[in-house]
């Protein structure tokens, strides 16, 4: 079940990473390399294709009243988005050490998309600075471009992530 139909979560964002299709992990190991990020994580509904690679899973951080939904895409929107992206940024002047990420996400033909929950609280006080942490997003796309050798990327503002 996908967390836009839990009334317990509220979708706030979406990242994606940007990868080569030949670099998409199998389940068991982004379950794995997830799961060092300690007891606080827990992976949930993860599901393969018959070859065993990654088609989606869901991850919850209760402690931090954060979850994501992550699904793989490679069709039209990927070429697409790439397409974009090469426009946005075409003259963008890149350091030494920013190139090969740009690099790196302009020959993608995959991402996962990361679609970011916060876990509603019982503290109806509490609104947009309520206890959602963002660390837990970031943490989990960091471990996710790796595993995939890819880029994370914040669509809205345009820009990979570090």
């Amino acid at each position: 079940m996908s967390l836009f139909e839990d009334s317990r979560y509220q979708w706030r964002e979406t990242y994606f990473v940007l990868f080569d299709q030949a670099h998409r992990p199998k389940a068991t190991d982004a379950q794995r390399l997830l799961s060092e990020l300690g007891p606080r994580m827990e992976i949930h509904e993860i599901t393969a294709n018959g070859e065993g690679m990654l088609e989606s899973m869901t991850v919850f951080s209760h402690a931090d009243a954060a979850a994501m939904d992550i699904t793989f895409n490679d069709g039209e929107e990927v070429k697409e988005q790439i397409i974009q992206l090469r426009q946005e940024w075409k003259g963008k002047a890149a350091g030494a050490k920013e190139k090969p990420h740009l690099d790196r996400a302009l020959h993608a033909s995959a991402r996962f998309e990361v679609y970011h929950f916060e876990e509603i609280t019982d503290f109806p006080d509490e609104e947009d600075d309520g206890p959602l942490d963002p660390g837990t997003l970031l943490l989990v796309l960091n471990k996710l471009a790796r595993l995939c050798h890819g880029e994370a990327l914040d669509p809205q503002t345009g820009e990979l992530l570090e």
